[in-house]
């Protein structure tokens, strides 16, 4: 069922809309645009929490879905049971589930929205479109993406919970 509706999303492709996927699953490429936001985010006082937040849910998010789960579960990806599709990008190395592009950029703009609504909103847009690309670029299986999408919000709210009781701790002492 899920190449069903991997194969449904491949009859949206459009020579316009090629190189739009391709860039939003670049930009998700090793998390590095939501590192470059945390840091930067981290480097401002007043939004420093929330970058430092951002920063601890996707190195959770990476060790537990990454380094972890992946290996754990081994499930090859789509591009690899089904090789008629071709590939606009560079066949991904790593297991499929869960979707580690999903997961660190949910758990980014999840913390994000955490600390900052507004922007956070815009953040779970591009999240949602990186993990969109994902499938339309048949690397990804959608419970891949939705299991990444679990795991990144989860992470984020737990880290959140945690650095807010760590703040009002110390305000404490």
């Amino acid at each position: 069922m899920e190449l069903e509706i991997l194969h449904a999303i491949q009859g949206l492709h459009r020579d316009w809309l090629d190189p739009v996927m391709v860039f939003f699953s670049a930009i998700g490429n090793s998390g590095f645009c939501w590192i470059v936001l945390s840091v930067v985010l981290a480097c401002i006082p007043r939004t420093r929490k929330c970058g430092v937040t951002m920063l601890l849910s996707m190195a959770l998010t990476f060790v537990l879905g990454n380094l972890f789960l992946k290996n754990l579960v081994a499930r090859p990806r789509p591009c690899a049971v089904d090789k008629s599709v071709t590939l606009l990008v560079p066949f991904p190395s790593e297991y499929s589930f869960p979707s580690g592009h999903s997961a660190s950029s949910f758990t980014a703009a999840a913390a994000l929205f955490a600390y900052q609504r507004r922007i956070g909103l815009i953040a779970l847009f591009v999240a949602a479109v990186i993990a969109f690309s994902r499938m339309y670029l048949f690397v990804h299986y959608p419970t891949d993406i939705l299991g990444g999408i679990c795991i990144g919000v989860l992470d984020a709210f737990l880290v959140v919970r945690l650095m807010r009781a760590w703040e009002r701790r110390r305000a404490s002492l």
